[in-house]
């Protein structure tokens, strides 16, 4: 004769968890959310500037970039005739560009060589 085998559930003591917020009171009208704040240009503009030269950083097609600054590497791809985007140089060459660390170096520079 075998016996009747029961459930894992029915070992252990069945528990409720409580809501995290407690009981929900009802919402009071309020005004809607403000909506959110736009990029001002300058910002918007610095993204893309950024996302360009993180895409030059990927693309292997000019050598690797580590160890490197990003004006070195377009300097040495066009040494050796790789033809490096024109717009990467300009970018690079800006005033204000010119000695921001996320403009000047590549996108792997806290890696260890």
């Amino acid at each position: 004769m075998t016996t009747k085998r029961g459930l894992i559930t029915d070992s252990f003591k069945v528990v409720k968890k409580g809501r995290r917020g407690g009981k929900r009171q009802k919402q009071r009208a309020t005004p809607p959310p403000s909506p959110p704040q736009q990029e001002s240009d300058s910002e918007a503009v610095r993204e893309d500037e950024l996302h360009k030269l993180r895409q030059f950083d990927l693309d292997w097609r000019f050598g690797p970039c580590t160890g490197i600054s990003r004006l070195q590497r377009w300097e040495r791809a066009k040494l050796h005739g790789l033809d490096p985007p024109e717009e990467i140089r300009e970018l690079l060459l800006l005033p204000q560009t010119h000695t921001d660390p996320e403009y000047t170096l590549s996108l792997w520079r806290e890696y260890p060589l």
